[in-house]
């Protein structure tokens, strides 16, 4: 029987960083942004390392597969995720 082999893709998030915060996570919708929780600071660059360890692992991907476009050093941020699979694909 031939598998079907799973197609990789790119995936574009709209997120809203919340730096400080107790627990670290995804939190869900806010708005057309995704809701991040983070516990670092926004300094230095930590929040952005948080950001992109935590998007790496809930899509399974590499941490240099997950770009920030856009918003850097802003609490609104544009997110590129490559090689993330499809759901449909299994």
């Amino acid at each position: 029987m031939h598998k079907a082999k799973a197609e990789k893709h790119e995936l574009t998030l709209k997120i809203k960083v919340e730096p400080r915060s107790s627990r670290a996570g995804i939190v869900g919708p806010y708005g057309d942004a995704l809701k991040v929780k983070l516990t670092a600071p926004p300094v230095e660059g930590k929040a952005n390392k948080e950001l992109i360890n935590l998007l790496a692992k809930e899509y399974g991907i590499a941490k240099k597969d997950v770009e920030i476009i856009s918003g850097e050093s802003s609490k609104n941020k544009i997110v590129k995720l490559h090689g993330v699979r499809d759901v449909r694909d299994k």
